[in-house]
């Protein structure tokens, strides 16, 4: 795939593969198994932004970093989606709110589901922290990453507010 690049990092809750095009990054798949896509002749535009998310995850898992500055290439998500991401990325650090919650303030009453199937397809996760999002009980629901990282994640969070 030309414009194309990723990498896997390895992290405290397992390896990710990062992937990003020329615009922005792509994807970060949880569990990440094979290094062999990482190619270091891909362009540097897309090496730049898979280098940087690189830095601004380790700050993060460090307890440094409480936001992400990067680039974001989420064209693949219908409308809903991605006004429901742009939502998720509006979570400040250490907080959380409910899927219901989230319909609400985007004025979608009732679509609680929709927004929890919104965040299951959430390309970018971390960088857009579904993982902030809880059932309206205020369990932790599911999480595509597994409910062991999404408690790492929030505890990190409790732990590391800046």
């Amino acid at each position: 795939m030309d414009g194309y690049a990723s990498q896997i990092l390895d992290t405290p809750i397992g390896p990710l593969l990062i992937e990003a095009s020329e615009i922005g990054i792509t994807r970060i798949e949880w569990h990440a198994t094979d290094a062999t896509d990482f190619n270091p002749d891909q362009p540097v535009p897309a090496q730049s932004v898979v280098d940087l998310t690189i830095t601004q995850l380790q700050e993060y898992f460090a307890g440094t970093r409480c936001s992400f500055d990067l680039p974001l290439d989420i064209s693949d998500g219908s409308d809903f989606q991605r006004l429901v991401w742009k939502q998720l990325a509006e979570i400040p650090y250490g907080e959380t709110m409910s899927y219901g919650e989230i319909a609400s303030v985007l004025g979608h009453e009732g679509a609680a589901r929709a927004v929890g199937t919104a965040c299951a397809k959430n390309p970018t996760p971390i960088l857009v922290p579904c993982h902030r999002v809880l059932a309206a009980n205020g369990k932790l629901g599911g999480f595509a990453g597994g409910l062991d990282t999404k408690r790492f994640l929030l505890g990190l969070e409790q732990r590391g507010s800046l």
